[in-house]
């Protein structure tokens, strides 16, 4: 039989749905972010840099785009006969299909995967965070203290606090208690949703709670143990760690790639961040652009000026367009004569000449103030955008857009305009 001392379980199946329009064909992991990455590559990358060669992949929402991007897992040097990444949809079975219904749902349903390696330990990650982290180093310390259950946290804020599964631990660590988003916080270290499990703990607890609905770790499987009495420890980690959940701080997360002395390296030889890269050119920046403070993806051609922004990879930015405190994704077009401020623009845009976005002032969003704020502009994937129009603040558009749609050629700031089949 295989042996592996420990494998990884990264839930990846996640809609999103606080990212708006960005996620409404795609899981959250599968979002670009950096200019040539997608969120998921930063925890594939973490685990084959911390030595775990073994990785379920756990999809569920809208997988066609995350399953391409992972494939056999090349990039991470997961493309192994014996172990690697696989890719683990809810699967029918004979009597009825089931959705995963819950974090722990999803890891209960691949128990026979797990099995298959007669393994010691398990590692529970998500795939929607932005931070490099060593899980070597976490398993070591989940074996010196003799926890059963070790949850990664982190200090955060007292008064963010309570958005969290909160850890509350003793002076050598060990859990004393576990609250889920609690009101009243009693301590300010969040769980982070990485969890080293022992094995058969892991088992026992998933298989004694089977029946519960929507089975989550955060509310049944860590309160269960907590019960019994077995042995929690916390980790604490005191490194980069961001929750892209909202487009804002997905947009502040991208923004702070390209401080001058950035928070979260992309560039450290010896913790690579792997990804799935096409075979382009290199990037072409013509001889009368301006380009400031910026990342610029392969095979990206910049004929205006470009300011504090984060450019994909195939991206046409025309002449006398002026972009600031944007992200473009991939093989978007944006055309000439154009400004863009605070824009996020999703794959494959195509943004027409004399085209104006973010200009106006701002409004609150109309339909969702809760996911279109802080001033952004968002443009779903393959969107179409027509010549000569502006567009506000806090504003969304998707979907192939046509003069019609902007009445005097203005789209006002906090407007919806999602056209239908998008």
């Amino acid at each position: 039989m295989i042996k592996k001392e420990m494998i990884a379980m990264l839930l990846a199946g996640g809609q999103g749905s606080r990212l708006g329009i960005l996620t409404s064909k795609m899981a959250k992991p599968a979002v670009a972010f950096g200019g040539k990455y997608r969120i998921i590559d930063f925890p594939l990358s973490n685990c084959i840099n911390s030595g775990v060669d073994t990785v379920g992949v756990l999809t569920q929402y809208q997988p066609l785009k995350l399953n391409s991007h992972i494939g056999i897992g090349i990039p991470w040097d997961l493309d192994r006969n014996i172990g690697g990444v696989s890719v683990l949809p809810p699967y029918e079975k004979s009597a009825n299909s089931e959705w995963y219904t819950g974090t722990a749902n999803a890891i209960y349903q691949n128990l026979e995967y797990m099995e298959s390696y007669n393994l010691e330990y398990v590692l529970i990650l998500s795939g929607d965070h932005i931070y490099k982290m060593d899980y070597e180093v976490m398993l070591d310390f989940h074996k010196e203290s003799g926890s059963e259950v070790t949850i990664a946290s982190m200090p955060v804020p007292m008064e963010e606090a309570k958005r969290f599964g909160i850890v509350i631990a003793d002076e050598n660590k060990r859990i004393v208690d576990f609250e889920e988003k609690p009101e009243n916080p009693r301590s300010n270290l969040a769980s982070m949703g990485i969890y080293i499990f022992n094995w058969k703990t892991l088992k026992e607890a998933l298989v004694t709670m089977k029946d519960q609905s929507a089975l989550d770790f955060g509310k049944h499987i860590i309160p269960y143990c907590h019960s019994k009495g077995t042995p929690m420890y916390t980790y604490e980690f005191n490194g980069y760690w961001k929750d892209v959940g909202t487009l804002s701080s997905y947009w502040e997360a991208n923004m702070e790639l390209i401080d001058i002395v950035p928070e979260f390296n992309l560039y450290e030889e010896y913790w690579k961040i792997y990804t799935k890269s096409d075979v382009l050119p290199p990037q072409y920046i013509a001889g009368d652009s301006t380009v400031e403070r910026c990342i610029i993806g392969e095979g990206s051609e910049i004929y205006g000026h470009v300011y504090n922004s984060v450019i994909g990879c195939g991206v046409t930015v025309g002449k006398g367009t002026v972009i600031r405190d944007s992200i473009i994704m991939n093989q978007a077009q944006i055309g000439d004569n154009c400004v863009i401020e605070k824009g996020i623009i999703a794959e494959e845009a195509r943004i027409g000449n004399h085209v104006e976005l973010g200009t106006m002032p701002e409004k609150d969003n109309e339909t969702a103030p809760h996911i279109y704020n802080s001033g952004l502009v968002t443009v779903g994937d393959r969107t179409v955008i027509p010549d000569n129009v502006k567009i506000g603040k806090n504003s969304v558009v998707a979907g192939n857009t046509i003069p019609e749609d902007y009445p005097e050629g203005i789209l006002d700031s906090g407007k919806t305009l999602v056209k239908a089949g998008e």
